[in-house]
């Protein structure tokens, strides 16, 4: 294993130094096609194949007003907006928990990397679970925390506001802007964006699901039969959907009183726990992972898998997809540490990148793509978190 890591990493350095070979370039496949020497699907394959092949590492700096601070704390995970112009971070300490940072990325300007870490003095002992971007305000107002239970603390879902993170004056004690939830055991959190419940989110739990109402406080409670490990809500239909320890699929339609017998909207089935789900943009289709290393893309008129993406490896994490559907690609991280990505519209593997670090259980990367790194003028390219560093993999 880790001479495979090491074989890849020089492969990478030497792809540095090459030019790529005589006519293979964006232009050359776009000829090709017009003369109908290559199918449409061939050149968007090859097209997205050479930008992802040129990309290159770089490490980023980072900036903070407490950088001693900052280099001793490994990255647990990061979490980019929707606009990508910032990461939610979330970084262990020494003493047993966790730590919450916002980073910047209107700095990630080549060939000066630099982005700036905005920290609070937020500070918690116990285990996230599970964490997403919350649109209480505007869009991407807060941030939803699922906190595990500690010693006689019940586990929570927490609402933090970003102007935490970015106040002119840290000094403040601020926690009374903190908006906590007694919810014990949540393995799985959502936000809704539809507009018929777009104060509401969603936190999975053992073998029930629950909707929360952050202005009313309401909660509605939907009975399963497995643990519900991952959720995302439709934003165009009231639809939220769950993935399951037994490997089912479900979608709850929130119009539904949950005593009733017709909430399950949509029900899929894999053959082993599904730890992540992506909702395609047109709301026909599902993206679903599990922990036999099956991702698959299921269509939700016909209800069949139509597609399936070879060479992810897990056997008992919780580890995110990350689709990107104006660059046609699909990203997830194996618990072997290898980032790969592959064509989302015919499944082709298009690139695998090795951890900078030996594989290890607790040095398993977490990844943020996008089209725009940094907001509107940024260019498309992977953000990669592992133990303190931050590294750019950018469009050439």
């Amino acid at each position: 294993m880790e001479s495979k890591r090491l074989q890849l990493l020089e492969e990478e350095e030497k792809k540095k130094k090459k030019v790529a070979r005589m006519g293979f370039n964006t232009s050359s496949f776009l000829r090709k096609s017009q003369l109908g020497f290559l199918s449409v699907t061939s050149y968007c394959r090859f097209a997205h194949e050479l930008r992802v092949s040129c990309m290159e590492r770089k490490k980023v700096h980072i900036q903070s007003s407490d950088a001693s601070t900052l280099m001793s704390d490994p990255f647990s995970l990061i979490l980019a907006d929707t606009n990508s112009d910032r990461l939610f971070t979330v970084n262990d300490v020494d003493v047993g928990g966790s730590k919450y940072g916002i980073i910047s990325l209107s700095g990630l300007k080549t060939p000066a990397l630099k982005v700036h870490m905005h920290k609070n003095f937020y500070f918690t002992n116990r285990k996230v679970n599970s964490v997403c971007w919350a649109s209480l305000n505007h869009l991407d107002s807060h941030v939803l925390l699922c906190l595990l239970g500690f010693a006689e603390t019940p586990g929570c879902a927490t609402l933090i506001p970003v102007s935490l993170f970015t106040s002119s004056h840290p000094g403040v004690d601020r926690r009374g802007m903190l908006c906590s939830f007694r919810i014990p055991g949540a393995w799985s959190c959502a936000w809704c964006l539809n507009i018929q419940a777009n104060t509401c989110f969603s936190t999975g739990l053992s073998r029930r699901v629950l909707l929360t109402n952050v202005v009313t406080g309401h909660r509605q409670s939907y009975r399963t039969n497995s643990d519900v490990l991952s959720q995302q809500f439709a934003v165009m239909t009231p639809l939220l959907f769950n993935g399951c320890r037994s490997g089912e699929i479900f979608a709850i339609d929130l119009r539904s009183r949950s005593q009733g017998k017709s909430w399950k909207a949509t029900r899929l089935f894999h053959d082993s726990a599904v730890t992540s789900l992506q909702i395609l943009q047109e709301e026909q289709s599902v993206l679903a992972s599990d922990m036999a290393g099956k991702i698959k893309l299921w269509d939700l008129r016909a209800m069949k898998c139509i597609r399936q993406y070879e060479g992810h490896v897990n056997e008992y994490a919780c580890l995110p997809l990350h689709v990107h559907e104006e660059e046609g690609i699909l990203v997830a991280v194996g618990q072997d540490c290898y980032t790969r990505i592959w064509s989302l519209h015919d499944a082709h593997l298009l690139r695998t990148i090795p951890s900078p670090y030996p594989t290890s259980k607790a040095d398993i990367p977490s990844v943020a793509f996008s089209s725009q790194l940094g907001g509107v003028q940024g260019a498309p390219g992977l953000l990669m978190a592992v133990r303190q560093d931050l590294y750019c993999f950018s469009y050439s």
